[in-house]
């Protein structure tokens, strides 16, 4: 099949007039040979279907809740808003449900209509007990390797990024002996420059949503985030659903980082794709009110926003070109979970992900694994 007449979002993060063809599930070269069906895309632009690297849940589901009904409800929502591929997060909770979440997405196959499973990242529990944000603080628990390749052989090796407060105690030694295993990640933390420093050195060069459960930027403690943007290579997952973080702030971050290191995230809960409401994150009470979801203490308690919707926020409304906005929801995270040859591009062999949007970021259509799944054409 192919889709002509686009602007297509190229492997070198530009778009240019020209066509887009599959062949099964996956991009190919060429052209469409003699009786292959051809799609007017009518001057709209082509980008790779949406990866989303960390976020909790969808549509009154939880990925705790380790039932292949929640996986599948999940997978097919974020389909449905372009989220082509997903890497949902586990939550500080207790060890038997960890394992079990990660044994439940080790046996998902989706649906023709559900996204790819990329991954796993597992946020909880090697996390501060003074930045829990909206992690469970009954169940932090000390790192462990012991623990992490228990979760990580119930998974089948999925998970791909794992987090870790680099000042707790052991947690320098567990990054260095998984580097290469797993992307260790600098998270809910109270590090200092120089604790973050060495982490990202000894392998920690992922950021879990940058200004979120870590100190500040301070111009006499830089922190992680200053830490991160000094190093050689770091990278840095950002929420910009215009609620977590000012716009001022966003843009500030890509200026530290480049556009090259930022990874916009989700971070969302259940709530996304569903009205206000009570729901619920990690075991803990959530009240949901115009796209701000919070736990009783007021603490914010991940996002109602799809990334789509973020990716949409971070060009229209924070002013990030939209290359940028594209690159950072697509190719930098499949890069960042070692999936950048399967997901984030339009190239040959990478999976047929694609959206076809207008100037306003609404999705006109949507393919999936070479499906075509929506079509207002």
């Amino acid at each position: 099949m192919q889709i002509e007449n686009v602007a297509v979002f190229t492997p070198d993060f530009t778009f240019k007039p020209g066509y887009v063809r599959w062949e099964g599930a996956h991009f190919c070269a060429g052209t469409a040979s003699a009786g292959e069906t051809v799609i007017d895309g009518q001057g709209l632009k082509a980008i790779p279907g949406l990866v989303d690297i960390h976020f909790h849940g969808a549509f009154g589901h939880d990925f705790m809740e380790a039932t292949p009904q929640a996986l599948s409800c999940i997978a097919k929502y974020e389909a449905s808003v372009g989220v082509t591929t997903i890497c949902p997060a586990t939550m500080t909770m207790s060890r038997e449900d960890i394992v079990k979440a990660c044994a439940n997405a080790r046996s998902y196959t989706p649906d023709a209509d559900e996204a790819s499973l990329g991954g796993i990242y597992m946020e909880g529990p090697f996390v501060s007990p003074n930045k829990v944000g909206a992690q469970n603080p009954q169940f932090v628990h000390a790192p462990s390797l012991e623990f992490f390749h228990a979760a990580q052989q119930a998974a089948g090796g999925l998970i791909r990024l794992l987090a870790i407060a680099p000042e707790l105690p052991g947690a320098l030694q567990l990054i260095a002996t998984l580097k290469g295993q797993v992307l260790p990640t600098i998270a809910h933390t109270t590090a200092d420059y120089a604790t973050a420093t060495a982490a990202i050195a000894a392998g920690a060069t992922h950021l879990t949503h940058l200004y979120n459960a870590m100190p500040p930027l301070a111009h006499r403690a830089p922190g992680p985030i200053g830490a991160g943007a000094d190093a050689a290579w770091c990278e840095a997952e950002i929420i910009c659903d215009g609620i977590h973080i000012h716009p001022s702030a966003v843009r500030a971050a890509f200026k530290l980082f480049g556009p090259e290191r930022m990874i916009l995230i989700s971070d969302s809960m259940m709530a996304v794709g569903l009205p206000n409401g009570q729901y619920s994150l990690g075991g803990q009470a959530v009240t949901v009110k115009d796209r701000t979801a919070l736990l009783a203490n007021g603490t914010i308690a991940g996002s109602a926003t799809n990334l789509f919707d973020c990716m949409k926020i971070a060009h229209l409304q924070v002013g990030l070109p939209l290359e940028t906005a594209v690159r950072c929801a697509t190719y930098n995270p499949a890069r960042s979970i070692g999936q950048s040859t399967r997901f984030g591009s339009i190239a040959p062999g990478c999976e047929a992900n694609l959206l076809l949007i207008d100037d306003q970021l609404k999705v006109k259509a949507i393919v999936l694994r070479g499906n075509v799944i929506k079509n207002e054409l």
